[in-house]
């Protein structure tokens, strides 16, 4: 079972690898106090990097905008760096047409035994996954999709909002470890806290890789799901859990080492 947060495990804290979508957001919406927060981390020179599986589009514009160190899109497929440099796509693709069409036939062959799921919005605006909302699923029938991706050589993973037919080996953690050996280099491993809510967050929560991990409250509701727990978790829910651990780093540098 996951911790309560402590101010001792979280004084070395410089870089904070976060999921945006019920992490960041209350309802759905960027608060006050979350802008708030990030701006107070900024000061404080702690960095905070975006890790979501929203698309690249919508990652490029909302990144641009918030004071953020970069953001990842695609749960591990592209990286965004700080400014409005080009995208780096993490996932190598060969041919992005063809890529496309084979992502479009995996979701028709899923239609057919599923009917009800509908594309995302945002897949247009997507170049390394696929997606579909998850809201009309049950969870059995959400693992009956997942062994039909792999049957079909493809990995899945969804999130409260969103289901991900992607890459195989494509995931938030494989993406982060190469964005901090090949763009931030200088942030040691203790140095780093992931945080999530749901389980296309899991790997962030693989204490092999980031040994400090933090789920904002809500993402006991997907406890017996994951595979990977995060070392702590947060009294408060989405949004509020985040301002909450920012509290926690931000009075974690009056003690002293």
């Amino acid at each position: 079972m996951p911790k309560h947060l402590s101010l001792t495990a979280l004084s070395n804290i410089r870089l904070i690898a976060t999921d945006m979508d019920g992490t960041l957001t209350k309802r759905g919406k960027f608060t006050p106090a979350l802008l708030q927060a990030l701006e107070d981390l900024a000061a404080a020179n702690i960095k905070v990097l975006i890790v979501t599986g929203r698309s690249a589009g919508w990652v490029s514009g909302l990144s641009s905008l918030m004071p953020v160190a970069g953001a990842m899109a695609e749960n591990g497929g592209l990286y965004f760096p700080p400014g409005n440099q080009k995208p780096i796509v993490l996932t190598p693709i060969l041919d992005l047409a063809k890529h496309r069409q084979h992502l479009a036939t995996t979701f028709e062959k899923l239609q057919t035994q599923f009917p009800q799921i509908q594309e995302s919005v945002d897949n247009r605006f997507r170049v390394t996954d696929w997606t579909f909302d998850v809201a009309t699923l049950s969870q059995d029938e959400i693992q009956t999709i997942n062994h039909l991706c792999q049957q079909m050589g493809w990995g899945f993973t969804y999130s409260n909002v969103q289901c991900h037919i992607k890459p195989q080996g494509q995931d938030k953690a494989v993406g982060l470890l190469q964005v901090l050996r090949e763009y931030l280099p200088d942030y040691s491993p203790e140095q780093i806290v992931t945080v999530g809510d749901s389980p296309n967050d899991e790997s962030l929560f693989d204490r092999h890789y980031f040994p400090i991990s933090v789920g904002v409250a809500n993402v006991l509701e997907y406890a017996d799901k994951l595979q990977h727990q995060p070392v702590y978790v947060t009294t408060a829910a989405e949004g509020d859990g985040f301002c909450e651990l920012t509290n926690y780093i931000l009075q974690s540098f009056q003690i002293p080492n």
